[in-house]
């Protein structure tokens, strides 16, 4: 947050500076605002430049970027303001110095004026807003699970087991209750089936047991 204020200060600033810069001597006491911006593309000439044409035009629009990229907190937009304003100003210079021949700088009022020391330190000063800020903070948005229910419910019996939530079933266990074990185990509470002797094995398992003196 400390951060954001800090770098969104600095970004006005320096977008205040530039956009107030065309209206200072930018050479030999030529205001910035009389430099027509086709003139930045096709040559210097002496000729007076309406407002809206002017120079200034570019650094309004850096000035609506800084502004939009402050109230977003978009760092990019910040710094992208800045890149416009001392491209702009860069670009002026290479061009006047064509003109010219060379740049000087006069303490007379004679060579590059206070209106291009604005404009290069708007800008600057829109780069550094850009460093300074932290742009936006993504928070992460956590979802909470609910637990699965362990009981049967009104809905019907509760979902089989998952990771989530651990079997209590174990396997290969006898059924406490005398029920038989899904998985194949013997039943110990069963009780085991009769041998019969050896002399009852031939007869019919319904025929009454006979006395020996009875017996053909």
């Amino acid at each position: 947050m400390i951060r954001n204020v800090a770098g969104a200060v600095l970004a006005l600033a320096g977008a205040t500076a530039a956009v107030w810069s065309p209206f200072r001597a930018w050479y030999d006491g030529r205001h910035g605002r009389d430099y027509a911006i086709d003139e930045l593309f096709t040559g210097i000439t002496d000729a007076k430049a309406d407002v809206i044409g002017s120079i200034l035009a570019p650094f309004l629009f850096a000035a609506l970027l800084t502004v939009l990229g402050v109230v977003l907190r978009s760092r990019l937009l910040v710094a992208l303001a800045g890149v416009v304003v001392l491209g702009f100003t860069i670009l002026w210079m290479v061009r006047v110095g064509q003109a010219e021949g060379q740049l000087t700088v006069g303490g007379d009022g004679t060579g590059l004026g206070d209106g291009v020391a604005n404009a290069l330190g708007g800008g600057v000063l829109l780069l550094l807003g850009a460093l300074v800020m932290s742009g936006r903070s993504h928070a992460s948005h956590r979802v909470d699970r609910a637990p699965r229910p362990t009981h049967p419910t009104p809905d019907g019996p509760p979902p089989e087991s998952t990771p989530d939530a651990p079997s209590t079933q174990t396997y290969g266990q006898p059924d406490p209750y005398g029920q038989p074990d899904p998985y194949g185990q013997p039943e110990p509470y069963g009780q085991p089936e009769p041998q019969r002797p050896p002399e009852q094995a031939d007869r019919a398992p319904d025929q009454p047991d006979q006395p020996p003196e009875q017996r053909q």
